[in-house]
């Protein structure tokens, strides 16, 4: 494996401090290092923007969690400043991904999730069936998230957590036609509905479905998502 390009970052790795803990100083650090402070604050940087530490004047240096959103989001974001059709190739991805765990994922549910599963799908409802009428945007990616939420893999958590943050970076978020709204929510009712009934295959086959719809959206921005495959069962 190639070597991490920052003594910083192998430092953390090889310690591998709880969230919160306390680093010491910058000049105290940049000693055990064995680099210049200069060179430490340019890979506290890095590092903080991988969100591997959080950098606040009162509480100094604290290590955070792993996140693995945190770390693609800079990658993801620099190739939808690129180009937003990147996205579409990127949820290719997120769909493959969604379909390959989605067994696991169902399995791994609490009692608690699948009510909250139903709460979004009511409040989902009455924004879609309200005066005036409201996009259910944070329920549809609650839905998706609380879905694979007790999968023990931070890898298809967090790329799952980047794809809705792309999401709403090219404004798919924002307004479209209301029957593609609709169509899409029949598709959640019929996930849920399978996921408390137990039948996975159900499930899965109008969650395949489901996020092929996406390629039937109007066009925004300028630009149409490509034509693709459904997922591949596994």
């Amino acid at each position: 494996m190639t070597e991490l390009p920052s003594e910083l970052l192998v430092y953390l790795a090889r310690q591998a401090y709880p969230p919160g803990t306390r680093l010491p100083a910058i000049q105290e650090l940049s000693t055990t290092l064995g680099i210049s402070t200069g060179k430490l604050r340019e890979q506290l940087e890095v590092a903080r923007q991988l969100g591997l530490v959080e950098v606040r004047p009162k509480t100094g240096i604290r290590t955070a969690a792993f996140s693995f959103s945190r770390v693609i989001k800079i990658g993801l974001s620099f190739a939808l400043t690129l180009d937003p059709k990147f996205f579409f190739q990127f949820g290719v991805l997120r769909n493959n991904v969604e379909a390959a765990f989605w067994y696991e994922a169902v399995d791994s549910l609490l009692p608690q999730d699948k009510e909250r599963l139903l709460d979004l799908m009511e409040r989902a409802w009455a924004k879609l069936r309200g005066y005036p009428i409201q996009i259910p945007h944070e329920e549809h990616r609650e839905l998706h998230l609380t879905i694979y939420s007790r999968l023990d893999n931070p890898f298809v958590v967090g790329l799952l957590e980047a794809y809705w943050e792309a999401y709403e970076a090219v404004g798919l978020n924002l307004y479209t036609d209301y029957f593609y709204l609709e169509s899409v929510w029949n598709y959640h009712d019929q996930m849920v509905q399978a996921i408390l009934s137990g039948d996975e295959e159900a499930g899965y086959q109008a969650l395949v479905e489901h996020t092929g719809l996406i390629h039937k959206r109007p066009e925004i921005g300028g630009f149409r998502p490509p034509e693709v495959e459904k997922p591949l069962k596994v």
